[in-house]
Protein backbone atom coordinates (compact mmCIF):
# COMPACT_ATOMS: atom_id res chain seq x y z
CA UNK A 1 0.00 0.00 0.00
CA UNK A 2 3.04 2.44 0.54
CA UNK A 3 5.74 1.39 -0.88
CA UNK A 4 9.39 3.25 -1.74
CA UNK A 5 9.12 6.64 -3.15
CA UNK A 6 11.86 8.23 -5.96
CA UNK A 7 14.51 10.50 -4.42
CA UNK A 8 13.21 13.78 -6.17
CA UNK A 9 11.20 15.92 -4.37
CA UNK A 10 11.14 13.86 -1.46
CA UNK A 11 8.97 15.64 1.09
CA UNK A 12 6.19 16.57 -2.37
CA UNK A 13 5.99 13.29 -2.78
CA UNK A 14 5.46 11.76 0.70
CA UNK A 15 2.87 14.54 1.33
CA UNK A 16 1.12 13.89 -1.93
CA UNK A 17 1.15 9.69 -0.96
CA UNK A 18 -0.39 10.76 2.65
CA UNK A 19 -2.93 12.57 0.92
CA UNK A 20 -3.99 10.52 -1.55
CA UNK A 21 -4.72 7.33 1.53
CA UNK A 22 -6.37 10.12 3.42
CA UNK A 23 -8.51 11.38 0.73
CA UNK A 24 -9.51 7.44 0.07
CA UNK A 25 -10.15 6.78 3.46
CA UNK A 26 -7.41 4.06 4.07
CA UNK A 27 -6.45 6.60 6.82
CA UNK A 28 -10.35 6.88 8.87
CA UNK A 29 -10.76 10.41 10.46
CA UNK A 30 -9.61 9.96 14.12
CA UNK A 31 -7.15 7.18 13.37
CA UNK A 32 -3.52 7.80 14.24
CA UNK A 33 -0.84 7.44 11.44
CA UNK A 34 2.35 5.62 12.16
CA UNK A 35 5.10 7.06 14.08
CA UNK A 36 7.57 9.43 11.79
CA UNK A 37 10.20 6.52 12.28
CA UNK A 38 7.67 3.76 10.60
CA UNK A 39 6.44 6.28 7.48
CA UNK A 40 10.39 7.39 6.62
CA UNK A 41 10.75 2.99 6.91
CA UNK A 42 7.85 2.22 4.80
CA UNK A 43 8.74 4.99 2.15
CA UNK A 44 12.21 4.63 2.21
CA UNK A 45 13.01 8.37 3.07
CA UNK A 46 14.62 10.23 6.04
CA UNK A 47 12.74 11.69 9.02
CA UNK A 48 13.37 15.39 8.08
CA UNK A 49 11.22 14.62 4.71
CA UNK A 50 8.25 13.15 6.48
CA UNK A 51 8.48 16.15 9.15
CA UNK A 52 7.89 18.72 6.10
CA UNK A 53 5.36 16.63 4.61
CA UNK A 54 3.46 16.15 7.98
CA UNK A 55 3.95 19.86 9.09
CA UNK A 56 2.03 20.33 5.16
CA UNK A 57 -0.80 18.41 5.90
CA UNK A 58 -1.50 19.86 9.48
CA UNK A 59 -1.55 22.91 7.33
CA UNK A 60 -4.35 22.06 5.25
CA UNK A 61 -6.08 20.34 8.54
CA UNK A 62 -6.29 16.95 7.07
CA UNK A 63 -3.86 15.92 10.58
CA UNK A 64 -3.63 16.53 13.86
CA UNK A 65 -0.63 16.70 15.49
CA UNK A 66 -0.61 17.02 19.61
CA UNK A 67 2.57 17.33 21.40
CA UNK A 68 3.41 14.13 23.30
CA UNK A 69 0.35 12.45 21.33
CA UNK A 70 0.41 10.50 18.11
CA UNK A 71 -0.42 12.74 14.59
CA UNK A 72 -4.47 11.63 13.99
CA UNK A 73 -6.07 12.23 10.43
CA UNK A 74 -8.77 14.64 10.42
CA UNK A 75 -11.92 14.48 8.12
CA UNK A 76 -11.09 15.88 5.25
CA UNK A 77 -14.04 16.97 4.44
CA UNK A 78 -13.92 19.21 6.89
CA UNK A 79 -10.98 21.19 5.58
CA UNK A 80 -10.92 24.37 3.64
CA UNK A 81 -11.67 24.21 -0.50
CA UNK A 82 -7.82 23.09 -0.70
CA UNK A 83 -9.44 19.84 -0.32
CA UNK A 84 -10.56 19.62 -3.93
CA UNK A 85 -7.12 19.84 -5.55
CA UNK A 86 -5.96 17.05 -3.45
CA UNK A 87 -8.75 15.06 -4.70
CA UNK A 88 -7.08 11.73 -6.58
CA UNK A 89 -10.22 10.41 -8.58
CA UNK A 90 -13.14 12.34 -9.75
CA UNK A 91 -16.28 9.96 -9.97
CA UNK A 92 -19.85 10.69 -9.42
CA UNK A 93 -19.90 11.26 -5.86
CA UNK A 94 -17.28 14.11 -6.65
CA UNK A 95 -18.79 15.58 -9.76
CA UNK A 96 -22.61 15.89 -8.60
CA UNK A 97 -21.48 18.01 -5.75
CA UNK A 98 -19.42 20.39 -8.15
CA UNK A 99 -21.61 20.82 -10.35
CA UNK A 100 -24.34 21.46 -8.26
CA UNK A 101 -22.43 24.33 -6.28
CA UNK A 102 -20.66 25.56 -9.77
CA UNK A 103 -24.05 25.83 -10.93
CA UNK A 104 -24.99 28.00 -8.30
CA UNK A 105 -22.08 30.11 -7.63
CA UNK A 106 -21.81 31.10 -11.17
CA UNK A 107 -25.74 32.21 -11.67
CA UNK A 108 -25.07 34.78 -8.93
CA UNK A 109 -21.36 35.75 -10.34
CA UNK A 110 -23.36 36.90 -13.80
CA UNK A 111 -25.49 38.65 -12.16
CA UNK A 112 -22.88 40.70 -10.34
CA UNK A 113 -20.99 40.90 -13.08
CA UNK A 114 -23.70 42.41 -15.08
CA UNK A 115 -24.06 44.85 -12.17
CA UNK A 116 -19.84 45.76 -12.12
CA UNK A 117 -18.08 44.64 -15.02
CA UNK A 118 -16.16 47.21 -17.11
CA UNK A 119 -16.62 47.72 -20.96
CA UNK A 120 -13.23 46.21 -21.47
CA UNK A 121 -14.16 42.86 -19.14
CA UNK A 122 -17.88 42.98 -21.89
CA UNK A 123 -15.55 42.81 -24.98
CA UNK A 124 -13.38 40.17 -23.40
CA UNK A 125 -16.85 38.05 -22.00
CA UNK A 126 -17.94 38.07 -25.59
CA UNK A 127 -15.17 37.68 -27.22
CA UNK A 128 -14.79 34.21 -25.20
CA UNK A 129 -18.14 33.05 -26.25
CA UNK A 130 -17.35 33.22 -29.65
CA UNK A 131 -14.15 31.31 -28.94
CA UNK A 132 -16.26 28.40 -27.63
CA UNK A 133 -18.37 28.47 -30.61
CA UNK A 134 -15.11 28.34 -33.02
CA UNK A 135 -13.02 26.33 -31.28
CA UNK A 136 -11.10 23.55 -33.14
CA UNK A 137 -11.84 20.65 -30.97
CA UNK A 138 -12.76 20.10 -27.56
CA UNK A 139 -9.53 20.54 -25.85
CA UNK A 140 -9.78 24.31 -27.05
CA UNK A 141 -13.52 24.63 -26.10
CA UNK A 142 -12.78 23.50 -22.60
CA UNK A 143 -9.98 26.10 -22.25
CA UNK A 144 -11.94 28.68 -23.66
CA UNK A 145 -14.93 27.79 -21.45
CA UNK A 146 -12.60 28.19 -18.50
CA UNK A 147 -11.64 31.91 -19.77
CA UNK A 148 -15.37 32.91 -19.89
CA UNK A 149 -16.27 31.60 -16.62
CA UNK A 150 -12.68 33.50 -15.33
CA UNK A 151 -13.13 36.68 -16.69
CA UNK A 152 -17.31 36.81 -15.04
CA UNK A 153 -15.61 36.05 -11.80
CA UNK A 154 -13.59 38.77 -12.35
CA UNK A 155 -15.83 40.87 -13.38
CA UNK A 156 -18.28 39.89 -10.57
CA UNK A 157 -15.77 41.61 -8.02
CA UNK A 158 -15.98 39.31 -5.01
CA UNK A 159 -13.04 38.03 -3.64
CA UNK A 160 -14.09 35.05 -1.85
CA UNK A 161 -16.50 33.69 -5.56
CA UNK A 162 -13.00 34.34 -6.85
CA UNK A 163 -10.98 32.32 -4.70
CA UNK A 164 -13.58 29.59 -4.65
CA UNK A 165 -13.36 29.41 -8.67
CA UNK A 166 -9.66 29.47 -8.03
CA UNK A 167 -9.84 25.99 -5.59
CA UNK A 168 -12.19 24.89 -8.61
CA UNK A 169 -9.69 25.61 -11.61
CA UNK A 170 -7.21 23.76 -9.84
CA UNK A 171 -9.39 20.38 -9.36
CA UNK A 172 -10.30 21.42 -13.18
CA UNK A 173 -7.09 21.53 -14.75
CA UNK A 174 -5.62 18.29 -13.11
CA UNK A 175 -8.49 16.26 -14.17
CA UNK A 176 -9.13 17.98 -17.51
CA UNK A 177 -9.82 15.26 -19.58
CA UNK A 178 -12.20 13.66 -17.39
CA UNK A 179 -14.24 17.40 -17.75
CA UNK A 180 -14.24 16.78 -21.58
CA UNK A 181 -18.17 15.84 -21.40
CA UNK A 182 -18.45 19.20 -20.81
CA UNK A 183 -18.79 20.61 -23.82
CA UNK A 184 -19.92 18.04 -25.72
CA UNK A 185 -22.99 18.53 -28.52
CA UNK A 186 -21.28 22.32 -28.47
CA UNK A 187 -24.00 23.60 -30.96
CA UNK A 188 -26.60 23.54 -27.98
CA UNK A 189 -24.50 25.66 -25.66
CA UNK A 190 -23.39 27.86 -28.28
CA UNK A 191 -26.21 30.24 -28.13
CA UNK A 192 -26.02 29.91 -24.27
CA UNK A 193 -22.77 31.33 -23.89
CA UNK A 194 -23.71 34.06 -26.47
CA UNK A 195 -26.65 34.97 -24.85
CA UNK A 196 -24.83 34.91 -21.20
CA UNK A 197 -22.58 37.25 -22.95
CA UNK A 198 -25.16 39.60 -24.10
CA UNK A 199 -27.54 40.08 -20.93
CA UNK A 200 -24.15 41.14 -18.59
CA UNK A 201 -22.97 43.42 -21.83
CA UNK A 202 -26.34 44.90 -21.36
CA UNK A 203 -25.83 45.14 -17.66
CA UNK A 204 -29.30 42.90 -17.16
CA UNK A 205 -28.96 41.37 -13.67
CA UNK A 206 -31.30 39.06 -13.99
CA UNK A 207 -31.32 37.96 -17.48
CA UNK A 208 -27.04 37.20 -16.72
CA UNK A 209 -28.41 34.89 -13.95
CA UNK A 210 -31.08 33.21 -15.78
CA UNK A 211 -28.32 32.60 -18.80
CA UNK A 212 -25.94 31.61 -16.94
CA UNK A 213 -27.86 29.14 -15.01
CA UNK A 214 -28.66 27.40 -17.88
CA UNK A 215 -25.96 26.89 -19.52
CA UNK A 216 -24.08 25.90 -16.45
CA UNK A 217 -26.98 23.25 -16.14
CA UNK A 218 -26.24 21.78 -19.54
CA UNK A 219 -22.48 21.64 -18.34
CA UNK A 220 -23.98 19.81 -15.07
CA UNK A 221 -26.27 17.28 -16.64
CA UNK A 222 -23.59 16.45 -19.19
CA UNK A 223 -20.95 15.62 -16.92
CA UNK A 224 -23.96 13.46 -15.08
CA UNK A 225 -24.15 11.37 -18.33
CA UNK A 226 -20.66 11.08 -18.98
CA UNK A 227 -20.17 8.95 -15.65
Amino acid sequence: MLGPVTRSSVPDKVFTRLCDLIVAGHYAPGERLPTQRTLAAEFGVNMASVREALKRLEQLRLVEVRHGDATRVRDWRQSGLEALALLGTVDAHVVGPLFEARRLLLREVARLAAQRRSDAQADQITELAAAVAIASDDEAAQLADWAFAAVIVEAAGNLVFQLIANSVRELYLSHAELFSALVSRREELVPLYAETATAIRAADADAAADAMERLAAAHEARMTEAM
